[in-house]
């Protein structure tokens, strides 16, 4: 390794990344010098410097997010990774690592609290908005995990979401497009409620009608306030609470990997939304 390292992550100070070439930043993806700087403290530390085992990481941990981010942002294949990035099984090795370990939501998670602090909110909120989003899959997913929405004539899968009202999110589920709104909020809310233990208040729309507000408020300690739109309106309207939601899909739309589920597993599709809003955070905080 050099003696003098030119980068700050784990991966040169304490791995072998220092022994390849600085890349040079030139993408839009690419996080600016502030971005890194507001990053850098958040990242979780990985398992080899916490004496888990593992060889130490040999590529530089700005230029594996930076690889991810520039995926995730332009849609493009694994194996068509750009060569100033590093190798793409190598990318793809740290995007799966990050998967299976938890440590993108992690990652998320203390981006999302730094920017609520910011706002002046609390870490924990107190309300949010659900919806769901039906895209059309790719043909690589299999007919385990699609299924047909015919209310959006969609035939693909389905994203469940929680935003809190800063548009943020708070946990996504993927689906089944043929998965009803209803049935797949019980498990999603289940899992918000068990992790924001100060969440009350949850607005929705009128698809999760019926039973949902009755089991929510008996088991989860959640109101389910459904927002409807009057019969007497015409054209777009924005709704009340329920644009926040929109928008955040509309966020969504703006990372091409999401434009239509390319993903073989639920797992990474879930996984690719948090990347998505990774990015948008980091990129408010470094305003």
């Amino acid at each position: 390794n050099s003696a003098a390292p030119s980068c700050d992550c784990v991966a040169h100070r304490f791995g072998n990344a220092a022994d390849h070439a600085e890349r040079v930043r030139r993408y839009p993806s690419d996080m600016t010098d502030t971005e890194w700087a507001r990053v850098r403290p958040l990242l979780p530390v990985p398992g080899w410097l916490r004496g888990r085992g593992g060889q130490p990481e040999a590529y530089c941990h700005r230029a594996m997010l930076d690889a991810v981010r520039y995926l995730v942002d332009n849609g493009i294949k694994w194996r068509t990774m750009p060569a100033d990035f590093p190798p793409w099984d190598r990318v793809y090795a740290f995007f799966r690592r990050w998967r299976d370990h938890g440590l993108v939501k992690e990652f998320h998670d203390r981006l999302r609290a730094r920017l609520r602090q910011r706002a002046g909110r609390d870490e924990q909120p107190t309300a949010g908005v659900i919806d769901s989003q039906s895209v059309k899959a790719d043909a690589v997913v299999g007919a385990d995990s699609r299924g047909f929405d015919g209310g959006k004539r969609i035939n693909g899968r389905k994203r469940h979401v929680v935003a809190d009202t800063l548009g943020l999110l708070l946990a996504v589920t993927v689906t089944a497009a043929e998965i009803g709104d209803r049935p797949a909020a019980r498990v999603l809310l289940h899992q918000v409620a068990d992790v924001h233990h100060q969440l009350a208040l949850v607005w929705a729309d009128g698809g999760y009608t019926g039973n949902l507000i009755e089991y929510c408020l008996t088991v989860l300690g959640l109101v389910l306030a459904i927002v409807r739109r009057r019969d007497d309106l015409r054209g777009f309207v924005v709704l009340p609470k329920r644009w926040i939601v929109e928008r955040f899909f509309a966020h969504l739309m703006r990372s091409r990997r999401l434009v239509r589920d390319f993903e073989r597993s639920t797992t990474s599709a879930e996984v690719m939304v948090y990347w998505s809003m990774t990015m948008l955070m980091t990129r408010r905080l470094a305003r």
